[in-house]
């Protein structure tokens, strides 16, 4: 076993994610099916209607962007209700990785054709799901995708979002 150099992250540590990191992956991959994401205003209105604390698009926005960091335990509890997660996603990222495998799963069940194939996949023996999944790693292959397994490409900070077709107030999702 290779030693660790004093002050080097251990393993888990390296990998950990930001509270901005996690908030972003959520309005990424929950929504509505057959819509995009969340805006910052659509998510502050949806909390507040719900009974939430007062939280703005903005600083949903800074919260998103990392530049605030530590919002009150309400608006850690109303964002996670928002989001349908349990609050301890924040806080504990074994309790992070199972959830974002379960929001993995549901965003790939949205697309019909990945649902009817599931569903009609659902009776088949083990042996016959192994080979139908060792077919699918294969066409992956082919198709220049990466092994299922293996981490999405993460969008960089900064770098424009593609539009969807909605429009947010400067003043109320933040800057562009």
């Amino acid at each position: 076993m290779a030693e660790r150099t004093p002050g080097e992250p251990t393993e888990r540590a390296s990998r950990r994610r930001t509270l901005a990191d996690k908030l972003e992956h959520l309005f990424r991959t929950v929504h509505p099916r057959g819509r995009g994401e969340y805006s910052n205003r659509e998510a502050a209105e949806e909390i507040r209607r719900r009974g939430g604390p007062s939280i703005s698009a903005y600083y949903l926005w800074l919260l998103r962007r990392g530049q605030r960091d530590n919002p009150t335990k309400k608006h850690l509890q109303a964002l996670a209700d928002f989001f349908g997660v349990s609050p301890l996603y924040f806080f504990d990222d074994e309790v992070a990785e199972r959830t974002d495998a379960q929001l993995e799963l549901l965003a790939a069940l949205r697309d019909a054709n990945v649902r009817h194939l599931a569903l009609r996949a659902a009776s088949l023996s083990p042996e016959t799901l192994l080979a139908i999944a060792e077919m699918v790693e294969r066409a992956r292959q082919i198709e220049g995708l990466p092994d299922a397994d293996a981490a999405r490409p993460r969008r960089r900070r900064g770098r424009p979002r593609r539009p969807t077709g909605r429009r947010s107030e400067p003043d109320e999702d933040g800057p562009r």
